[in-house]
């Protein structure tokens, strides 16, 4: 088995995916119209599949207030100082910066909508 995607319940969206689309270098792999407003983001591998949309059957999570190692969205990083850059001009606010002890280093952002996003600057890469 294989995993085809992770789905994120989202008040608005077109908007979220709107965001990330311009932002993360995500594109859309398939959009399904309706209340739900369905979309499917690929990675710019086109190897990771992410839905965003809204289903009024479960609770939206205020992801603002969720520690961001509860969920967060992990982007392979080349410069993170460049990336958490544009992505604050594009209204990401900061969280944290740090190193592991493997010599990983991660910035941990907030998209917009209060969902974390983690630049990942790996000693090693995992893939």
């Amino acid at each position: 088995m294989r995993i085809e995607h992770i789905a994120i319940n989202v008040a608005q969206p077109k908007e979220v995916a709107a965001w990330y689309i311009k932002n993360c270098d995500m594109k859309i792999a398939r959009e399904v119209g309706g209340p739900a407003e369905v979309h499917f983001l690929s990675d710019s591998s086109g190897n990771t599949l992410v839905e965003i949309y809204n289903n009024p059957k479960a609770a939206i999570p205020n992801y603002a207030d969720q520690h961001p190692l509860i969920l967060h969205f992990a982007f392979v990083s080349e410069n993170a100082d460049a990336d958490r850059s544009r992505l604050e001009a594009a209204g990401a606010t900061f969280v944290v910066d740090e190193t592991t002890p493997a010599g990983d280093r991660l910035v941990m952002l907030r998209d917009p909508w209060g969902l974390a996003i983690q630049l990942c600057c790996r000693k090693t890469p995992m893939i």
